[in-house]
């Protein structure tokens, strides 16, 4: 099960943090991820996170946002900063085992951007 929280209203130029808290399975041996869906958009990947820390961004989010894991803590972050009026969307967590194919989502987060 993911868990997904930190969303909310934000002024163009604020900051979020976003967490998503894992459990019903091993954690540290999932690659973790943050995709988002805006209005009549396709869900498309915002971050990724490796076993091993590696991380990957959309170049729309590049030097914005910062996805990091807490392995002990089961949980996955999300950390937006310069949050722009085109951020607005629903962010999904999802966690992957390229090893198994076991893969689950969280439920999502509203993160609204606007004056």
């Amino acid at each position: 099960q993911l868990v997904e929280s930190g969303g909310g209203l934000v002024q163009p130029g604020g900051s979020l943090r976003l967490s998503c808290a894992a459990s019903g399975f091993t954690f540290s041996y999932y690659a973790m991820a943050w995709y988002r869906q805006a209005p009549g958009k396709q869900r498309e990947l915002v971050a990724s996170i490796t076993r091993g820390g590696n991380t990957n961004y959309a170049d729309s989010v590049k030097g914005r946002f910062t996805i990091s894991r807490d392995n002990a803590k089961n949980t996955v972050y999300l950390q937006m900063n310069s949050l722009a009026p085109e951020d607005t969307a629903v962010y999904y967590c999802k966690a992957t085992n390229y090893y198994s194919g076991d893969q689950y989502w969280g439920q999502g987060t509203q993160v609204t951007v606007s004056s």
